[in-house]
């Protein structure tokens, strides 16, 4: 069975009309909205290959996050003001 060539690929298919859009077409109508819905993350090949599955990357990044919230912590550092008024 032989494929059937398309010459003209921006041509809309025998069952639709352009008076069915009355807004018209536009290309990547609703890519905005699934970007931000999508919770999907793509990872460079080098980390890819440090882990073996999906499992795997969860528990690395929540250890991380773990250890992050364990070593910081807010801190009372002196400006300098306080100093120099003490110092008159």
């Amino acid at each position: 069975m032989k494929k059937v060539s398309r010459t003209d690929k921006d041509e809309l298919r025998a069952e639709y009309k352009r008076s069915d859009f009355p807004e018209g077409l536009v290309r990547g109508k609703y890519a905005k909205r699934v970007r931000e819905s999508s919770n999907i993350v793509v990872l460079k090949p080098k980390v890819a290959d440090a882990f073996p599955n999906e499992e795997a990357v969860n528990s690395a990044l929540l250890a991380l996050i773990e250890i992050a919230h364990k070593t910081t912590r807010i801190t009372n550092r002196s400006t300098g003001r306080a100093k120099k008024l003490r110092a008159g």
